[in-house]
């Protein structure tokens, strides 16, 4: 097993982790932050638990490669919709993770996302 995969794969799933248990932790301040954002409708009670699984998954090496491929495509949706908001002149919170997500959107939430995709890749190419 390649180690920088497997610590790639660790620090993702953490990150999912966190953030799909703040989002549920933040009971019914994220789902209106998520709609807020542009959220579709049958997305937000799904998207935290979907994030847990994840994340779980990639911790725990279960079906490493299948899981940093989700999240890849979880954190391309992601960062569509930052750029999309940020390109209307639009700065609502992130709601990325809960309610520690008031700061409004901007550039780094980009970067973050980046960095966050160039760990899934590293997770399903190690």
């Amino acid at each position: 097993m390649d180690v920088v995969a497997v610590v790639a794969s660790v620090l993702l799933g953490g990150s999912f982790l966190v953030a799909g248990g703040s989002k549920v932790a933040a009971g019914a301040v994220w789902p209106q932050q998520a709609r807020d954002l542009g959220a579709p409708g049958w997305v937000v009670p799904v998207l935290p638990w979907v994030e847990i699984v994840v994340g779980a998954a990639l911790v725990t090496q279960l079906a490493r490669v299948a899981a940093a491929v989700v999240a890849a495509a979880l954190l391309a949706a992601f960062t569509a919709l930052i750029v999309l908001r940020l390109a209307q002149g639009r700065r609502p919170p992130c709601a990325c993770f809960g309610a520690w997500s008031a700061k409004p959107l901007g550039p780094g939430h980009v970067v973050r996302n980046a960095v966050l995709f160039a760990l899934a890749i590293v997770s399903a190419m190690g």
